[in-house]
């Protein structure tokens, strides 16, 4: 027990001193870098930050979502009305718009979990129209007219930080008993029922935990353009989310990471290319799922990819009778 303990504080205090040295070192660099590429680096933490979540929904508990964009939605007018009409904090408002997106992951997840496949994918598209429409009839939200005032207050270490802690919080959920009940679900459903995990309760948690980061992904995109309007928040917006885990690989972190690199840095490279760019970047996408059709880092974990970075060799089993 007492072994368990100090894993335990050793564990969070390098949490903490990762956090910290995440902070310290963004602030230090965030003045050597260019305003454009600063600004595109925040999109990539932004869109990380909520392929995370929608990979532990799709690739982690293997259910089909197409509804992401309605919780990015949820959080980001979530936040702007606190902090604009309310005068809430900005930290304090980025949560609200979390927990205000993970609440409504756990209404939507009651009716819509108990779905699979395509029948869950259409439900949480219908889900995200009626979210979109509702946004563009409210009158707190200033309609299709779209929130202005929307204070600018988004860093590059406060998205650095959060990104940091939205990876460190994913590697410690799939490594826990919650994490491998939901990896069951993913590869079969009804063998996990059958041995006694609640398929139900799991998924709703993924749902909810998904949706707080879409919600807190939402949040930091609303303080870093000041402006949104419902039509930032549409079917595609779903799609381009569900690319960058696809890209990636289902169910790999590493692979969420680089796919959100790639999918949101690469129309900012291709932008020379003026009116063939989005034809180049289809392109790219297909010929990238033609050769890796389980996706960058398809089947790799996060202790896998830190080994074959640092070629470190494999730990040896130990054999019986040692």
């Amino acid at each position: 027990m007492k072994k368990l303990l100090n894993n335990w504080i050793i564990q969070v205090l390098l949490f903490l001193g990762v956090l910290a040295l995440t902070a310290l070192v963004a602030n230090l660099i965030n003045d050597l870098i260019p305003a454009y590429i600063l600004m595109v680096v925040l999109f990539i933490g932004i869109n990380l930050i909520m392929a995370l979540g929608l990979n532990l929904i799709t690739g982690v508990t293997g259910q089909l979502s197409l509804g992401h964009a309605a919780f990015m939605s949820i959080g980001a007018y979530s936040s702007a009305i606190a902090t604009v009409n309310y005068h809430v904090p900005f930290l304090l408002g980025v949560l609200i718009g979390g927990l205000v997106a993970g609440l409504f992951g756990i209404i939507i997840g009651f009716p819509t979990l108990r779905l699979t496949g395509d029948y869950l994918a259409i439900a949480t598209l219908g889900f995200a129209e009626i979210v979109r429409v509702q946004f563009t009839n409210m009158k707190i939200t200033n309609g299709a007219i779209g929130f202005l005032g929307i204070e600018g207050s988004t860093t590059f270490p406060i998205v650095m930080t959060i990104v940091v802690l939205t990876i460190c919080a994913m590697v410690w959920l799939e490594n826990s008993r919650n994490g491998r009940a939901m990896l069951a679900i993913r590869e079969d459903e009804i063998a996990s029922s059958a041995v006694g995990i609640n398929t139900t309760l799991y998924k709703i948690q993924a749902f909810a935990i998904g949706a707080f980061c879409a919600g807190v992904g939402g949040a930091l995109f609303a303080h870093t353009t000041t402006f949104i309007q419902p039509t930032d928040f549409g079917f595609l917006k779903s799609v381009d989310i569900l690319n960058i885990v696809v890209l990636g690989g289902l169910g790999s972190i590493p692979g969420t990471i680089i796919g959100a690199v790639v999918l949101t840095a690469a129309p900012e490279i291709l932008r020379p290319l003026a009116n063939y760019r989005m034809m180049v970047y289809g392109v790219l996408l297909i010929i990238i799922m033609i050769f890796r059709p389980y996706g960058l880092m398809g089947g790799v974990n996060l202790r896998q990819a830190v080994r074959r970075a640092f070629m470190l060799p494999k730990k040896k089993q130990a054999g019986r009778g040692e």
